[in-house]
């Protein structure tokens, strides 16, 4: 089984050719198999697996996508970025790709900046639900959800909240709260004065990460519409991993990197 295996701002992915992935046992085979590869110790570890499909609508290829727990999202904002790089590095560069997602088509368009590469990725519009009060852990909770064809719950953090030591003790929680029946992605989201974005993002079927690209979108996207940030047209958000521009309009767009890690081959599990 031949992988390759690609990370954006460190959340890292491993893409796989559909043909190299189970033909038999339906998603539940699949499922098992991608939580097999994404384990840390026992595989050869990532944050989710990318599947290639070939795809018949328009669009250049098709991304499934598989969390690190094996369960499937609709969307990942860092994994299309990673899922074009190797488009660009197996089929040629292109000025740019449409990919189709269980959210959608999305348009990227690869650039270079020296020798890092990075994309521009349409993400399409927020959509929004009411402000939900939950209580986790014994403590109250203000979620702002948001859905950018995949379910967030935005929060604003303290001044001297500890963002990643919050998201690994409450993520769970709240990701899997009764008020979010799909689950959801949970963003610790801190203003900065300048107009920046401290986040930090417990991802649903994998954990606190790295980075988020959706969670990114989705954070800005709240902190815009309720006036936690100045309405400028770009946002810089600041994730553990490093930073993402989101550009507001009738949709987001976020720029972003995307860097190669390895080539391998396996023995078939």
């Amino acid at each position: 089984m031949r992988i390759s295996k690609y990370h954006g701002l460190g959340n890292d992915f491993l893409v796989i050719d559909a043909r190299e992935a189970p033909q038999e046992g339906g998603e539940a085979a699949r499922h098992a198999w991608a939580a097999r590869l994404c384990d840390r110790h026992r595989g050869v570890g990532g944050d989710g697996v990318l599947v290639v499909e070939e795809e018949a609508s328009g669009a250049d290829a098709r991304m499934i996508i598989y969390n690190a727990d094996g369960s499937r999202p609709e969307m990942c904002g860092n994994g299309i970025r990673c899922f074009v790089l190797h488009l660009e590095r197996t089929r040629g560069p292109q000025a740019s790709w449409t990919i189709a997602t269980d959210a959608g088509p999305r348009r990227c368009v690869p650039s270079r900046e020296g020798d890092a590469w990075r994309a521009s990725v349409e993400m399409g519009p927020a959509s929004w639900s009411p402000a939900v009060e939950v209580e986790a852990l014994g403590r109250r909770f203000t979620l702002h959800p948001a859905s950018m064809g995949n379910p967030h719950a935005v929060l604003r953090a303290g001044e001297g909240d500890d963002l990643d030591a919050e998201a690994r003790a409450l993520g769970l929680a709240l990701s899997r709260h009764p008020a979010f029946p799909e689950g959801a992605n949970v963003e610790w989201t801190r203003p900065r004065g300048d107009g920046s974005l401290e986040v930090v993002v417990f991802e649903r079927g994998v954990g606190v990460t790295l980075a988020c690209g959706t969670g990114a979108c989705a954070a800005a996207a709240v902190a815009r519409r309720l006036g936690w940030i100045a309405p400028t047209p770009r946002t810089a958000v600041d994730l553990p991993g490093g930073r993402l521009w989101i550009e507001h309009g009738e949709q987001l767009t976020m720029l972003g990197p995307a860097a190669f890690v390895f080539d391998a081959t396996l023995p078939t599990p």
